[in-house]
Parts: structure tokens; C-alpha cells; sequence
């Protein structure tokens, strides 16, 4: 399965329609979610039933094509089965399901739109949406539509985008390289991996934060606080400061898809710290750089790629990964301040993260299969694939 994106060309009228759908979606998803709060014993073929007693009250969601509100109360039931999932296995916060405030997306499944062309796709819901124009390099022509398995319209700062879920089998053959490698992500180094070389952090937001806080401060000067509605100038100024944000994910995201693709090209095995980012991100002294490196955008592209080209990915615990030797493996505590390892039983001496990353590669070596966040053939792909 992957996901293809495009960039459409949208009128200002199809834009209100677009914007409808979405505001649309995100209320049968809410109107889902209260429905399971205020019942008991609730399941899933349950809010299918509650969409089509939505499009028969209001008339408003009666316009949105009946299996893209399917889709929205989809959307409820996962967050409802995530919570229960962490429930039973006792992770906190469960994260309780929320009411949407600013839905981005309406997703369709096999109705409600038309593939005219190889870019060109027209909505026939209720809404009027009509026909658009995509914008990218990929080719839908080499992929039969019935494989379409849905298709997403979703709205960002720079435009509206088309998202196209395929049904295909992503797997290569590569041949092999005889390598294997451990990695340690880090602050400093973006990667350290076992064979000493290491990779430098690009800091993407530490370089356009003076550009982020510039247009932050302009927005919030046009900010009225009684006008109601806002001035065109604070929604442009908006605009600018959200298109600002927009730039430095995609930069990151790209950079981690890069060092992602050559690191599974090159080795057989990669073996990776699994790291707690939602706890780690908790330290306030250390949360800007930690969101910043995108370890878990990392993570995911690594584990795709690894399933794409036949090659094992291994997620080993990073518990004393940093303090052991990996010479001797004597253990030497040390503060995160100290950069160098140095065992006073053996002499070694190293780079930490590089000494780190060896002691994950033998870790690592020890697992058998696949370990990740997800099993092969369970490997969920980002928008926007290569």
C-alpha cells in the first residue's frame, strides 16, 4: 500500500466546497465520539448506523458522499479502539478521545470521486466540488483504478492536496551487501552508526527560528482581539507564518527519507534504538531539540524502506547502550555531557554515540526478525512516497 500525493488546482468556489466537506467530516466524527460517550456497548458497525441518521437529521451531511462519512466515523472508532488498546496495556496518558476543532482532511473511499484522466479527478458528492486539476510527477496511468482504495483531499497552508491510497506490492529485490550497521540517533550527530562514521545534525527549525518568530510577531500584531471577523491582513500574515512551519517539516522530512534510503541501501541489517519520544520529549531543557531532530520521521522512513527492499530493521532497547563499553562491556557511567567514552578497565576510547551505535549493532544482532513499530507487510507509508 502507498500513498500518492498531489497538489490541485482549486477555484476560490471549489475551495469553499472543499472546506464544507472537511467542516462536514469532522462534525459526524465528533457527533460519532459523543454518541459512543453518551452509550453503552457501542461498536464500530454501530456509528455506521449513526451516519446514516446524521444524513437523515441534518441536511448539511446528507451533501457528503455516504462512505466518506463512513470514513469520518472510521476515524472516531480508531481513536476509541486506541484508547482501549491503551487501557489494557496500561500506557499513559490513554489518551481519551477529543472533539476535532480544525479538521484538515476528508477522506472517500471507492464513491464519491471520478479518475477523468491520469490528472484529473472529479467529486461528485453533494457539495459541488466538480473537477480538478493534480499537480506532481507521479503516474496513476501505470496503476488500474480499481486499486484506488481511497482518496483524501487535504488542506494545507501552501493549497489543497490529492492523496491517493494504492493497493500495490512495494517490495524489491536488492541485492545483498554482506553489511550490517547500528545507529544511535542523537542530538549532536543526527546518526552515529558502528563503523565510526557519523552524520550532522541539520537543525532545520534552530535556522528559521529568527524567520518563525519574525512572522509570529507580525501576525500577532493584527490580531484583534474584539474584531470579529479577523482582517484580511492578520490571515495573510497568518497564512505566511503557517507556510513558514510548512517549509522546515518538509525540510526535515525529506532529510530523514534521504539518510533513511541510503542507510538500508547500503547495509543488510540496521539495527535502531527504540526510543520513548513522547517521554523524552517531556524534558523541557531538551524538547525544541528533540522534536527538531525528527527521530521517529526517521524512524518510520527506515522501517519502510527496509520493507520496500527485503532488508531486516531491528528496534533494540537503548537502556545503558551509551554507558556500557563495547570493547570489554564493563559498565562506565557517565553524564550526558561527557562526549568521549572512556573504560578505565580496558582503555577503550571512543566517540560515545559511536560506542553506542556498537553496542546497539550487537544487540541488535542477537533479534531474530523483524522488531519494529510494525511487522512486514504491516508498514504504513508517509504521503508523498519518494
Amino acid at each position: 500500500m502507498i500513498v500518492l500525493e498531489f497538489k490541485a488546482r482549486v477555484k476560490p468556489a471549489q475551495a469553499t466546497a472543499i472546506d464544507e466537506a472537511i467542516r462536514t467530516a469532522q462534525f459526524v466524527r465528533n457527533k460519532s465520539v459523543r454518541y459512543w460517550m453518551d452509550s453503552q456497548d457501542v461498536g464500530k458497525y454501530d456509528l455506521s448506523k449513526l451516519c446514516k441518521a446524521l444524513a437523515e437529521e441534518f441536511p448539511f451531511a446528507k451533501k457528503l458522499n455516504s462512505m466518506a462519512r463512513q470514513a469520518a466515523a472510521e476515524r472516531a472508532w480508531s481513536s476509541i479502539t486506541r484508547f482501549y488498546d491503551n487501557c489494557k496495556k496500561g500506557i499513559k496518558p490513554v489518551g481519551y478521545p477529543k472533539f476535532k476543532k480544525h479538521s484538515r482532511s476528508v477522506e472517500y473511499k471507492t464513491s464519491g470521486w471520478k479518475l477523468l484522466e491520469p490528472k484529473r479527478i472529479k467529486f461528485t458528492d453533494g457539495f459541488g466540488i466538480g473537477e480538478l486539476r493534480l499537480i506532481g510527477s507521479y503516474d496513476l496511468a501505470r496503476y488500474d483504478e480499481s486499486l484506488i482504495k481511497r482518496v483524501r483531499l487535504v488542506r494545507r497552508a501552501d493549497g489543497y492536496y490529492v492523496q491517493f491510497c494504492v493497493q500495490v506490492d512495494v517490495q524489491i529485490e536488492s541485492m545483498p551487501t554482506q553489511k550490517a550497521v547500528g545507529i544511535d540517533l542523537g542530538l549532536r550527530y543526527f546518526i552515529a552508526t558502528s563503523d565510526g562514521s557519523v552524520v550532522e545534525s541539520p537543525q532545520f527549525y534552530r535556522q528559521a527560528e529568527k524567520q518563525l518568530n519574525r512572522a509570529n510577531r507580525r501576525k500577532s500584531k493584527r490580531y484583534r482581539k474584539k474584531a470579529k471577523p479577523q482582517s484580511k491582513n492578520y490571515h495573510k500574515a497568518r497564512n505566511r507564518y503557517a507556510r513558514t512551519h510548512l517549509r522546515v517539516s518538509r525540510q526535515r522530512n525529506e532529510w530523514a527519507k534521504r539518510i533513511a534510503d541510503c542507510v538500508i541501501q547500503s547495509n543488510d541489517l540496521v539495527a535502531y534504538e527504540d526510543l520513548n519520544v513522547k517521554g523524552l520529549v517531556r524534558n523541557r531543557h531538551l524538547a525544541k531539540s528533540i522534536s527538531d531532530a525528527g527521530w521517529s520521521t526517521f524512524r518510520c522512513w527506515l522501517e519502510y524502506f527496509g520493507s520496500k527492499y527485503t532488508k531486516v530493521t531491528i528496534a533494540v532497547s537503548p537502556h545503558y547502550t551509551s554507558q556500557d563499553c563495547s570493547n570489554c562491556g564493563k559498565r562506565v557511567n557517565k553524564a550526558l555531557s561527557v562526549r568521549t567514552h572512556h573504560c578505565p578497565h580496558c582503555g577503550y576510547e571512543a566517540d560515545r554515540d559511536v560506542n553506542a551505535a556498537i553496542n546497539i549493532l550487537r544487540l541488535g544482532l542477537t533479534t531474530v526478525g523483524h522488531t519494529g513499530s510494525y511487522t512486514l507487510g504491516e508498514i504504513r507509508p508517509l504521503a508523498g512516497l519518494e
